[in-house]
């Protein structure tokens, strides 16, 4: 009976300690988070509310900003984990793939992308702006070539060319003026020339024909002294300096009385028509970039993406530590933090202690278990004393 009470006892003196230790610990846990707020009796306010977490949030937030700051995003850490060739590779797959979804091989033409600018009203800009150039270009040019002598609008180079071709010029006349002489055709020339001068004469022209003989012998002789004449090397100087003579009077004259009769406005009307109908913006516009460029693609995935990630990468980086400073993450941790409700707080907390938690309390519960059962030994042994 003895030894039950002494069992009986130490068990009772277990159970006081554990559930003094369990609870304990467990209203400790409790009291990092609650209550929530402070509680006040009338205007005082009850000792340890609110909880230690709530009542150091502010504390908490920013220690927290600091530590994500300090060891979690880190410079470093966005370098490894983000400014990697792969990432880069990644990086370039995705642009040039929207690249080539939305522009390169797109079905939108030339005129949908100026529509999409704003710009729709583009070909008839260009078209009028294009007219009104030339309209200047031509009116400049009718200015300068009717200003003036010959001489004077007309390029000294164009002049020298002129005057270097009269020569041939002659030559080809009189080589000309040689064949028609000698052929058919100017045999009767010649005849029908010599009846008519020798009809028109009456009797003397008669006279003449007696003397002379027929027509046709007087043809031929006609005929030899012509050519005699077109082969004397005189008649090549002769014709040479009646032609330069004739240029030189050419060269005085002014422009606008050579041009008097040309017609301008016809003439800038056509060459207006003409570039307008060579230019067909609003037809040409009417094809997307993939039909003007087929190897867009290609060729930009080559030369251009590459380039435009490399140098993003690169600005990147070395502006990294500049950008997380500017973006102040601790600041924004400590913002966030601030505006959680407590609640969310614990839930966060527990959820991912909530299993060490209980093990704290269990350990309290076993700990005070033990510690009542030496109690429990001591006592007695007390008491037996």
């Amino acid at each position: 009976m003895k030894r039950l009470k002494i069992v009986l006892t130490i068990l009772f003196m277990a159970f006081i300690g554990a559930l003094i230790g369990g609870v304990t610990n467990h209203l400790a846990i409790k009291m990092l988070f609650r209550p929530h707020e402070a509680k006040y009796i009338g205007k005082t306010r009850l000792p340890f509310t609110p909880g230690l977490i709530p009542k150091r949030r502010n504390e908490l937030a920013t220690q927290l900003g600091r530590t994500v700051t300090n060891y979690l995003l880190t410079p470093d850490l966005f370098r490894k984990k983000m400014l990697t060739p792969g990432m880069q590779q990644r990086v370039e797959k995705f642009i040039q793939g929207k690249m080539d979804q939305y522009v390169l091989q797109s079905d939108k033409t030339l005129n949908d992308w100026l529509g999409l600018a704003g710009a729709d009203k583009l070909p008839e800009q260009v078209e009028e702006k294009l007219l009104t150039l030339i309209d200047i270009q031509l009116n400049d040019m009718k200015s300068k070539v009717t200003a003036g002598t010959v001489e004077k609008v007309m390029p000294l180079r164009w002049q020298q060319q002129v005057e270097d071709r009269i020569p041939l010029a002659a030559d080809f006349i009189l080589q000309r003026a040689g064949q028609f002489i000698d052929s058919a055709e100017g045999r009767q020339t010649f005849q029908k020339l010599i009846d008519d001068f020798l009809n028109s004469k009456g009797t003397f022209g008669g006279m003449l024909n007696m003397l002379f003989g027929e027509s046709d012998s007087l043809v031929g002789k006609v005929q030899r002294e012509a050519l005699r004449f077109v082969d004397a090397p005189g008649t090549k100087e002769l014709l040479n300096q009646l032609i330069y003579k004739e240029w030189r009077n050419i060269q005085q004259k002014p422009m606008e009385q050579l041009t008097s009769g040309f017609d301008f406005d016809s003439v800038f009307e056509s060459v207006k028509n003409y570039a307008l109908n060579q230019l067909a913006i609003r037809d040409r516009l009417d094809y997307s970039l993939v039909q003007y460029w087929p190897q867009g693609s290609t060729w930009t995935a080559a030369n251009v993406t590459p380039k435009i990630v490399s140098f993003l990468f690169a600005q990147a980086e070395a502006q990294l530590e500049e950008s997380l400073k500017k973006l102040k993450l601790d600041e924004m941790v400590k913002e966030q933090v601030d505006t959680f409700p407590v609640a969310v707080l614990e839930d966060l907390v527990l959820g991912i202690s909530r299993r060490e938690f209980k093990m704290i309390t269990v350990l309290g519960a076993l700990l005070g278990g033990v510690i009542g059962i030496v109690q429990g030994i001591i006592a007695l042994t007390l008491n037996g004393l």
